[in-house]
């Protein structure tokens, strides 16, 4: 891997990382709290609450794996002059960017492997807790938001 390489990479991934983790706590809990009540995972306000208390953010570690993965595929599929055009620091690039990485995140074998990251999160964090039951209305939540960015991106293009 040559040095615009890596620095394309890992232009990407700061860019990429940012956005993911701009994280509003009052924002998440209002949009958890909504989701569990239109699935009906909670059957009262006050469940909704204690629910959405319990769930915990998505680790940066699993942003960064997911990340990396898009960064791969992006490679594998792109010319470098073309992803040096993604990486001019300009917001429409910007948002290009987020955009291809929503797509890379709807596609089925990325909702299969953020299905098993997640699992595998949760079981490892609730073994000693409430179960991989919590894992699971998680996984289902983040691919409800993912989905949620994708149409917003999508409109803002």
């Amino acid at each position: 891997m040559n040095a615009t390489e890596q620095a394309l990479r890992a232009y990407i991934e700061a860019v990429l990382m940012e956005r993911v983790s701009q994280n509003d706590a009052d924002r998440r809990a209002e949009a958890l709290r909504e989701y569990l009540t239109v699935t009906r995972a909670a059957t009262t306000k006050n469940t909704a609450e204690e629910l959405s208390a319990m769930i915990p953010p998505v680790l940066p570690a699993l942003y960064r794996k997911w990340i990396r993965m898009f960064i791969k595929r992006l490679f594998e599929t792109a010319t470098e002059e073309q992803i040096a055009t993604l990486c001019d620091g300009t917001q429409e690039n910007a948002a290009a960017l987020l955009l291809a990485y929503l797509m890379f995140l709807e596609s089925e074998r990325m909702e299969n492997q953020v299905q098993e990251d997640l699992r595998a999160l949760g079981e490892s964090q609730s073994a000693a807790a409430e179960g991989p039951e919590q894992a699971d209305v998680a996984a289902t939540y983040i691919r409800a938001r993912i989905s949620q960015l994708a149409a917003e991106m999508k409109k803002a293009n």
